[in-house]
């Protein structure tokens, strides 16, 4: 198993800790707030370690799981400590209207961070159509939860989809970078039928195959 680092400390960054953690592999939390990357690896237990905010990531995979609205800035206060590093971006950069983007019309969220990150770290965009209570239940009604990916280096899609394969999730690899936004759009259909269909967060969005 490997070792993950995850630089934040909310629900979605204790799901994907936890997870992990069950799962065998070394899990090292990195915060802003260090008593919350504490309690954080506390609660998660299994050998789980902190990190300096900042410093060089130990983790083979480094999984941004800070909100949107702080994520360029956590990356751009790492620069070069990330460099040669695979980034999972979790992000959603949902406007305050719950119904729009923040971020540029001609772009994206995962690629706001690609250009904020090192030339030589990889970007992979999973997890980001997932509730945290959701994912750190880690299936849904007995079946296995889909994680949509994407990302423009196969290498590192493969190195993302077997930690998700590990987690007991299934992978959904949805294409190249750019794909992201699609991914994104997905938040944003949550967000609609939350607030006018389905009206509570107790749900998954995923693909049925026959057989």
């Amino acid at each position: 198993m490997s070792t993950i680092s995850i630089i934040g400390s909310g629900g979605m960054a204790a799901a994907i800790a936890g997870l992990a953690a069950k799962a065998g592999h070394g899990v090292e939390v990195m915060s802003r707030d260090a008593a919350k990357a504490r309690a954080l690896a506390e609660q998660v237990g299994a050998g789980a370690t902190t990190g300096m905010f900042g410093a060089v990531p130990a983790g083979d995979i480094v999984i941004l799981a800070v909100p949107y609205s702080a994520v360029l800035d956590v990356v751009k206060h790492y620069g070069d400590k990330l460099a040669g590093k695979l980034l999972v971006d979790i992000t959603n950069p949902v406007a305050a209207d719950l119904t729009s983007f923040v971020t540029p019309d001609d772009s994206f969220g995962a690629q706001e961070i690609d250009k904020a990150s090192p030339a030589d770290a990889v970007i992979v965009k999973a997890f980001n159509t997932l509730f945290s209570h959701i994912l750190a239940a880690g299936s849904f009604q007995g079946r296995p939860l889909d994680v949509f990916i994407a990302g423009d280096d196969a290498q590192a899609k493969a190195r993302v989809a077997a930690f998700i394969g590990s987690l007991g999730l299934r992978p959904m690899d949805a294409g190249p970078l750019p794909m992201a936004r699609m991914l994104e759009h997905v938040c944003l259909l949550s967000l609609g039928l939350l607030a006018h269909s389905i009206k509570h967060t107790n749900f998954s969005i995923g693909v049925s195959l026959p057989g």
